[in-house]
């Protein structure tokens, strides 16, 4: 996280989460430059509407920002856990689903990803392998490296291994069900609290000969890596001056930047982005002008369409 995305997290020990776009209750981003600087992203909403987040986003989503933007940097292996759909977390928990995707910043060799299953299962084999202690026999565990992408819809069973730097992008839903955490204890000797109870009726136990997403980024234009009906990201790679023309999209886009430095050329001025950083575009600034530095910039452009 500081290394690699220069972040700057005072004098805590350690950070395994950067929420860089947020409307999780009591973890609001606020807009850091500007004369809006210190408003949060809710209060903006409330102001601007479709102006900032498109007007499609707003009839749908109100003052709720949909997307959730975080860089996770895993220094341990994480829990082993899957998220409810819409449907049964609007039941539970009146809350959103949680739909995500997990673009790989960096990993160490040999680091591993669960994402699914590695064969088809049974409810009752579930069952069996978790009373047994032995889930991880089922799990689908892949090597991964710098670049790869792996698409998680709701219901699917994964875990990020340790040895990663990955950006997350996913429904606004801070709802997980944590299955298993390899019986680890905290100080107290006390083990971490597991749902698997409520994880059962969130599962889709069906099976994928490949959970890994394919995909071709091409030079100085935006390549789709993935896309639902709850967000599109691309990958953007460039080394030249580029200009993005969103008229068409009535979205908000996010940036965030993986490799280099840029600025975004606007009308009414410019603002730099550095490696690490996270930018959110207003719906209402649909033309805009991409100037790279010396080295060749890589982000994530990340967008709402339908």
């Amino acid at each position: 996280m500081k290394n690699l995305l220069n972040k700057d997290f005072d004098d805590l020990p350690n950070c395994g989460e950067s929420w860089e776009v947020s409307s999780v209750e009591g973890q609001i981003s606020e807009v850091s430059n500007g004369f809006l600087a210190g408003n949060n992203l809710q209060e903006l909403i409330e102001v601007y509407m479709g102006e900032l987040v498109g007007d499609k986003v707003y009839k749908k989503f109100g003052v709720e920002f949909p997307l959730l933007i975080k860089f996770i940097d895993a220094n341990d292996d994480l829990s082993i856990q899957v998220h409810p759909n819409n449907e049964l977390s609007k039941k539970r928990h009146n809350a959103y689903g949680k739909t995500e995707m997990w673009y790989v910043v960096d990993a160490e060799d040999g680091a591993l990803i669960n994402s699914g299953f590695n064969q088809p299962v049974t409810r009752e084999k579930y069952i069996e392998h978790l009373e047994n202690g032995k889930l991880t026999d089922l799990l689908c565990y892949e090597k991964t490296e710098s670049g790869d992408v792996f698409f998680i819809p709701a219901g699917r069973v994964h875990a990020i291994g340790k040895g990663f730097l990955v950006a997350e992008i996913q429904q606004t839903s801070d709802v997980t069900y944590r299955i298993y955490d390899y019986d680890r204890k905290d100080s107290k000797g006390n083990k971490r609290e597991l749902h698997s109870d409520l994880a059962l009726d969130a599962i889709d136990f069906s099976y994928k000969e490949e959970y890994k997403t394919k995909y071709k980024a091409e030079q100085n234009k935006s390549s789709e890596i993935v896309s639902c009906e709850y967000f599109t990201t691309n990958i953007l790679e460039f080394s030249e001056k580029l200009e993005k023309d969103y008229h068409q999209l009535d979205s908000f886009v996010i940036y965030m930047n993986l490799n280099g430095r840029f600025n975004i050329e606007y009308e009414g001025g410019t603002i730099d982005v550095d490696k690490g950083e996270t930018v959110l575009i207003p719906a209402g600034l649909e033309s805009i002008r991409l100037n790279p530095g010396v080295e060749e910039v890589k982000l994530l452009e990340v967008y709402i369409r339908d």
